[in-house]
């Protein structure tokens, strides 16, 4: 679908966007933050508890085999989507976050030990430096820091030289949510291979945006949210290689996760069950599929040729400004701009845009490492959709050249 030529179209599948704020139109360009829900996915939320609501893998009644059916089906859109061998290589979390920590938890248990290495980038999210940290202080181990450069690009000569015979994983973003920064993530992951190290890759910024196929990367772990990628909050998904997540011990213990339990032994569940303990978010799930069927129906390459000439668009209207500092410099970035204003604080323009109905992100957004790179306390940062459009680009720098004049 050309997007262009439909977008009041889709724009009609997004109801909060005919919301007022401050009564004034909305204008959301907050999307890296969180993405607006099409009714299509709100109807799938509203039928899974109007309709098919009853626990999964559990029952023999007919509700429960609905759901189950539902659930399962949703596992292998997401394998497809993904381009995933299996669908038992797809586990569903909470997101992106806690599909890090899984990995961080279950893996780092199996396989480090004191003195045993991690590389993350130096341009990740907080929920990809932490949860390394976390496992710092129970294990010992080190961490290492892939550097990047003023334009925001990771520098993979220093790259190839922090591995030893001590490293054990390389965890970094697909595409940096302050940057905008889409990382040559296939040659990340080839350099990692050389040194026989697998690799987690941090998608939640780059599925909403560009096609992903976790085969053609050979990543060993993807992991994604749901409502980055126009789904609901608290479902995510964990792509792992079958042969790490056999090797890996569970990450938490309950219902589902098990085969057999007595007080003398317990054995677990076969993949994807042994990473999903408890009720799984069943609703969650479907709608998620649901999502990532409306982006398909687009299609992936037609979202990162509208959302990039958005971009280029936003770009070329705010240099026009003159006083306005990007970062995140790349020729080759997703729909993210990250920028200040002269001489007045991200908080300020964010709130008095905010009294003209622009919702944008002010503040560190959860990456510190990358404000103190650049010696600020954090950005205003414009992230752009599939349903934007560029009169709304126009009404973005008409607010921040109001918000100049009042300082």
């Amino acid at each position: 679908m050309d997007i262009l030529t439909n977008i009041d179209v889709i724009r009609q599948d997004f109801p909060i966007l005919t919301q007022r704020v401050h009564n004034r139109p909305l204008v959301y360009l907050d999307n890296a933050a969180t993405t607006q829900k099409p009714w299509s996915v709100i109807q799938k939320i509203e039928e899974g508890y109007t309709k098919q609501n009853a626990n999964v893998h559990r029952g023999v009644h007919f509700l429960s085999q609905m759901a189950t059916e539902a659930h399962e089906a949703a596992r292998v859109t997401v394998q497809q989507f993904l381009g995933a061998a299996h669908a038992h290589e797809i586990i569903f979390t909470r997101g992106t976050t806690e599909s890090i920590n899984l990995v961080a938890a279950s893996f780092g248990e199996t396989f480090l030990k004191q003195g045993d290495e991690v590389i993350v980038s130096e341009m990740e999210h907080h929920s990809n430096i932490v949860p390394w940290q976390l496992l710092q202080q129970r294990k010992g181990i080190i961490i290492k820091v892939i550097p990047f450069n003023e334009a925001g690009e990771l520098d993979l000569q220093a790259y190839a030289s922090l591995f030893s015979d001590r490293t054990k994983l390389v965890a970094v973003n697909h595409v940096s949510n302050v940057l905008g920064t889409i990382n040559p993530v296939q040659q990340i992951i080839q350099i990692a291979h050389h040194n026989n190290v697998p690799v987690l890759i941090d998608g939640a910024q780059s599925v909403p945006h560009i096609a992903v196929n976790v085969q053609e990367l050979d990543a060993d772990f993807y992991v994604f949210s749901g409502h980055k990628i126009y789904g609901p909050t608290g479902i995510g998904v964990l792509y792992g290689k079958e042969k790490w997540l056999d090797a890996m011990v569970p990450y938490q213990g309950g219902g589902e996760m098990i085969a057999q339990v007595s007080f003398e032994k317990t054995t677990f569940n076969e993949l994807p069950y042994k990473f999903e303990a408890g009720t799984p978010d069943f609703i969650g799930s479907t709608a998620l599929a649901e999502a990532i069927r409306y982006v398909q129906n687009i299609g992936m390459d037609q979202i990162a040729a509208y959302e990039t000439y958005l971009l280029n668009y936003a770009t070329d209207k705010l240099q026009q400004l003159g006083d306005v500092r990007f970062f995140g410099t790349s020729s080759h970035k997703s729909a993210v701009i990250s920028m200040q204003v002269g001489n007045i604080h991200h908080y300020d323009m964010g709130t008095l845009l905010d009294k003209l109905g622009i919702a944008l992100r002010t503040g560190h957004h959860c990456a510190q490492p990358i404000m103190q790179h650049f010696g600020i306390e954090g950005t205003l940062r414009a992230s752009f959709a599939l349903y934007n459009t560029t009169q709304e680009i126009d009404a973005l720098v008409a607010g921040i050249q109001r918000v100049k004049q009042l300082f």
